[in-house]
C-alpha cells in the first residue's frame, strides 16, 4: 500500500537499507546536476564553447583551403 504523499513511491516498500542507498545514489546525482549551477561554472562553459567554435573554424578554414 503506497501513501500518495509520499516523496519517493516505491521507497516504502523496499528493505530500510536499499531505500537509503536508493536515496543516497539519487542525491549523489542531484549533486552533479547543482555543480553546473554554482557561481563561475558560466564562465567554464563559455570557455569551453570557445574553444569548440575555435576547433570548428580551423576545421572549416582548412577544408575551403584544400577545395
Amino acid at each position: 500500500m503506497t501513501d500518495e504523499t509520499d516523496p519517493e513511491p516505491g521507497l516504502s516498500e523496499m528493505d530500510p537499507r536499499e531505500a537509503e542507498r536508493a536515496r543516497r545514489r539519487d542525491h549523489d546525482a542531484a549533486e552533479e546536476q547543482r555543480a553546473l549551477l554554482r557561481p563561475g561554472m558560466g564562465k567554464v562553459f563559455k570557455q569551453i564553447q570557445d574553444a569548440q567554435r575555435r576547433v570548428a573554424d580551423e576545421l572549416a578554414t582548412k577544408r575551403r583551403g584544400k577545395g
